[in-house]
Protein backbone atom coordinates (compact mmCIF):
# COMPACT_ATOMS: atom_id res chain seq x y z
CA UNK A 1 0.00 0.00 0.00
CA UNK A 2 2.93 2.75 -0.85
CA UNK A 3 0.13 4.84 -2.90
CA UNK A 4 -0.91 5.19 1.07
CA UNK A 5 2.55 6.64 2.32
CA UNK A 6 1.18 10.50 2.72
CA UNK A 7 -2.33 9.23 3.91
CA UNK A 8 -2.89 10.55 7.98
CA UNK A 9 -0.11 12.76 8.12
CA UNK A 10 -0.21 16.24 9.47
CA UNK A 11 -1.20 18.69 6.62
CA UNK A 12 2.19 20.43 6.92
CA UNK A 13 3.65 17.05 5.91
CA UNK A 14 1.28 16.58 3.19
CA UNK A 15 1.32 20.16 1.98
CA UNK A 16 5.23 19.47 1.69
CA UNK A 17 4.56 16.52 -0.39
CA UNK A 18 2.15 17.61 -2.36
CA UNK A 19 4.00 20.51 -3.65
CA UNK A 20 6.75 18.47 -4.54
CA UNK A 21 4.90 16.26 -6.55
CA UNK A 22 3.52 19.46 -8.76
CA UNK A 23 7.00 21.32 -8.77
CA UNK A 24 8.50 17.92 -10.01
CA UNK A 25 5.89 16.97 -12.28
CA UNK A 26 6.79 18.48 -15.95
CA UNK A 27 3.51 19.28 -17.10
CA UNK A 28 2.48 21.37 -14.33
CA UNK A 29 5.83 22.72 -13.80
CA UNK A 30 5.40 24.47 -17.49
CA UNK A 31 1.89 25.33 -17.46
CA UNK A 32 2.01 26.55 -14.11
CA UNK A 33 5.41 29.06 -15.63
CA UNK A 34 3.04 30.45 -18.17
CA UNK A 35 -0.13 30.63 -15.96
CA UNK A 36 2.47 32.92 -13.89
CA UNK A 37 3.21 35.18 -17.09
CA UNK A 38 -0.30 35.67 -18.07
CA UNK A 39 -0.89 36.91 -14.84
CA UNK A 40 -4.89 37.41 -14.39
CA UNK A 41 -5.90 39.12 -10.90
CA UNK A 42 -6.58 36.35 -8.46
CA UNK A 43 -5.56 33.36 -10.07
CA UNK A 44 -5.62 29.41 -9.52
CA UNK A 45 -5.07 26.14 -11.37
CA UNK A 46 -7.34 23.92 -9.55
CA UNK A 47 -8.88 20.48 -9.76
CA UNK A 48 -7.81 17.51 -11.31
CA UNK A 49 -4.54 17.96 -13.30
CA UNK A 50 -3.53 18.89 -9.69
CA UNK A 51 -5.09 15.80 -7.92
CA UNK A 52 -4.71 13.43 -10.49
CA UNK A 53 -0.92 14.27 -10.91
CA UNK A 54 -0.46 13.05 -7.49
CA UNK A 55 -2.45 10.14 -7.66
CA UNK A 56 0.14 9.45 -10.85
CA UNK A 57 2.64 10.15 -9.16
CA UNK A 58 1.83 7.70 -6.03
CA UNK A 59 0.58 5.00 -8.24
CA UNK A 60 3.79 4.86 -10.84
CA UNK A 61 1.48 6.65 -13.90
CA UNK A 62 3.21 8.63 -16.46
CA UNK A 63 2.78 12.58 -16.15
CA UNK A 64 -0.56 13.54 -17.77
CA UNK A 65 -2.20 9.96 -17.22
CA UNK A 66 -5.88 10.60 -17.04
CA UNK A 67 -5.92 14.35 -17.24
CA UNK A 68 -7.98 15.49 -19.68
CA UNK A 69 -7.16 19.70 -19.50
CA UNK A 70 -6.01 22.05 -16.39
CA UNK A 71 -8.67 23.92 -14.85
CA UNK A 72 -7.28 27.75 -14.59
CA UNK A 73 -10.03 30.34 -12.14
CA UNK A 74 -9.12 34.21 -12.26
CA UNK A 75 -11.68 36.58 -10.68
CA UNK A 76 -12.39 39.96 -11.81
CA UNK A 77 -15.37 41.76 -11.12
CA UNK A 78 -14.70 44.82 -12.92
CA UNK A 79 -16.41 43.52 -15.99
CA UNK A 80 -18.81 40.75 -15.49
CA UNK A 81 -20.13 41.03 -19.02
CA UNK A 82 -19.35 37.50 -21.31
CA UNK A 83 -17.13 39.85 -23.90
CA UNK A 84 -14.65 40.55 -21.10
CA UNK A 85 -14.24 36.98 -19.90
CA UNK A 86 -14.16 35.65 -23.94
CA UNK A 87 -11.23 38.22 -23.99
CA UNK A 88 -9.18 36.97 -21.61
CA UNK A 89 -10.22 32.77 -22.67
CA UNK A 90 -9.20 34.22 -26.55
CA UNK A 91 -5.81 35.63 -24.95
CA UNK A 92 -4.87 32.54 -22.68
CA UNK A 93 -5.33 30.28 -26.13
CA UNK A 94 -2.64 31.87 -27.71
CA UNK A 95 -0.63 32.12 -24.64
CA UNK A 96 -1.03 28.35 -24.10
CA UNK A 97 -0.69 27.28 -27.63
CA UNK A 98 1.75 24.32 -27.62
CA UNK A 99 1.12 22.84 -24.31
CA UNK A 100 0.01 19.34 -24.32
CA UNK A 101 -3.09 19.94 -22.02
CA UNK A 102 -5.81 22.47 -23.18
CA UNK A 103 -6.32 25.11 -20.55
CA UNK A 104 -10.08 25.84 -19.41
CA UNK A 105 -10.10 29.70 -17.99
CA UNK A 106 -13.48 30.92 -16.40
CA UNK A 107 -13.75 34.46 -14.58
CA UNK A 108 -15.33 33.09 -10.78
CA UNK A 109 -16.71 36.24 -10.62
CA UNK A 110 -19.11 35.15 -13.32
CA UNK A 111 -20.12 31.92 -12.30
CA UNK A 112 -22.98 33.18 -10.77
CA UNK A 113 -24.75 34.85 -13.46
CA UNK A 114 -24.32 30.86 -15.98
CA UNK A 115 -24.62 28.39 -13.14
CA UNK A 116 -28.81 28.22 -12.81
CA UNK A 117 -29.15 28.33 -16.62
CA UNK A 118 -26.37 24.79 -16.71
CA UNK A 119 -26.84 23.08 -13.56
CA UNK A 120 -30.67 24.01 -12.65
CA UNK A 121 -29.96 25.67 -9.26
CA UNK A 122 -28.77 28.68 -7.97
CA UNK A 123 -24.94 29.31 -6.60
CA UNK A 124 -23.77 32.09 -4.62
CA UNK A 125 -21.87 34.65 -5.97
CA UNK A 126 -18.27 34.01 -4.89
CA UNK A 127 -15.55 36.35 -3.08
CA UNK A 128 -12.81 35.11 -4.75
CA UNK A 129 -10.88 32.25 -6.70
CA UNK A 130 -10.72 30.56 -3.86
CA UNK A 131 -13.75 30.40 -2.40
CA UNK A 132 -15.07 28.83 -5.19
CA UNK A 133 -13.23 25.87 -4.94
CA UNK A 134 -14.77 25.29 -1.53
CA UNK A 135 -17.87 24.63 -3.59
CA UNK A 136 -16.97 21.83 -5.76
CA UNK A 137 -18.93 18.60 -5.80
CA UNK A 138 -16.70 16.60 -3.79
CA UNK A 139 -14.00 17.39 -1.07
CA UNK A 140 -11.12 15.93 -2.84
CA UNK A 141 -11.45 17.77 -5.39
CA UNK A 142 -11.15 21.53 -3.90
CA UNK A 143 -7.26 22.41 -4.49
CA UNK A 144 -5.64 25.09 -6.01
CA UNK A 145 -2.01 26.03 -6.66
CA UNK A 146 -0.54 29.25 -7.66
CA UNK A 147 2.62 31.30 -7.23
CA UNK A 148 3.40 33.94 -4.44
CA UNK A 149 4.76 37.18 -5.50
CA UNK A 150 8.19 35.40 -4.45
CA UNK A 151 7.66 32.35 -6.84
CA UNK A 152 7.10 30.03 -3.72
CA UNK A 153 4.14 27.72 -4.99
CA UNK A 154 1.00 28.02 -2.25
CA UNK A 155 -1.65 25.96 -1.69
CA UNK A 156 -5.78 26.05 -1.41
CA UNK A 157 -7.29 23.55 -0.07
CA UNK A 158 -9.95 24.08 2.15
CA UNK A 159 -10.85 20.80 3.46
CA UNK A 160 -7.40 19.69 3.60
CA UNK A 161 -5.17 17.09 1.45
CA UNK A 162 -5.57 13.77 3.00
CA UNK A 163 -8.33 12.74 0.94
CA UNK A 164 -6.05 13.16 -2.06
CA UNK A 165 -3.36 11.33 -0.41
CA UNK A 166 -6.40 8.24 1.04
CA UNK A 167 -7.17 8.10 -2.70
CA UNK A 168 -11.04 9.02 -0.97
CA UNK A 169 -12.77 10.65 -2.92
CA UNK A 170 -15.57 12.72 -0.37
CA UNK A 171 -18.56 14.42 -0.94
CA UNK A 172 -19.40 18.38 -0.34
CA UNK A 173 -22.68 18.59 0.33
CA UNK A 174 -23.06 22.49 0.60
CA UNK A 175 -24.71 22.29 -2.88
CA UNK A 176 -27.04 19.64 -4.81
CA UNK A 177 -24.14 18.03 -6.88
CA UNK A 178 -24.57 14.41 -6.32
CA UNK A 179 -24.40 13.58 -9.81
CA UNK A 180 -21.22 15.61 -10.53
CA UNK A 181 -19.67 13.68 -7.53
CA UNK A 182 -20.34 10.10 -8.77
CA UNK A 183 -19.86 10.91 -12.16
CA UNK A 184 -16.46 12.07 -11.66
CA UNK A 185 -15.45 9.56 -8.98
CA UNK A 186 -16.71 6.70 -11.19
CA UNK A 187 -14.61 8.13 -14.23
CA UNK A 188 -11.21 8.49 -11.57
CA UNK A 189 -12.09 4.72 -10.62
CA UNK A 190 -11.34 3.66 -14.12
CA UNK A 191 -7.72 5.59 -14.54
CA UNK A 192 -6.83 4.83 -10.83
CA UNK A 193 -8.53 1.53 -9.35
CA UNK A 194 -7.10 2.07 -5.68
CA UNK A 195 -9.56 5.03 -5.17
CA UNK A 196 -13.08 4.75 -3.05
CA UNK A 197 -15.78 7.00 -3.49
CA UNK A 198 -17.81 7.93 -0.58
CA UNK A 199 -21.51 7.97 -1.04
CA UNK A 200 -23.20 10.95 -1.38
Amino acid sequence: MDHLRYSGLSFEAQREAFLAIVAADPLLDETLARVRRLALPDWLVVSGALYNSVWNHLTGKPPGYGIKDVDLFYFDDADLSYEAEDAVIRRAAAHFEGLPLPVEVRNQARVHLWYPQKFGQECPRYASASESVSYFASKTHAVGVRHRPDGALEVVAPFGLDDIFSFRITPNRVMDNQRTHEAKGARAKEYWPEISVVPW
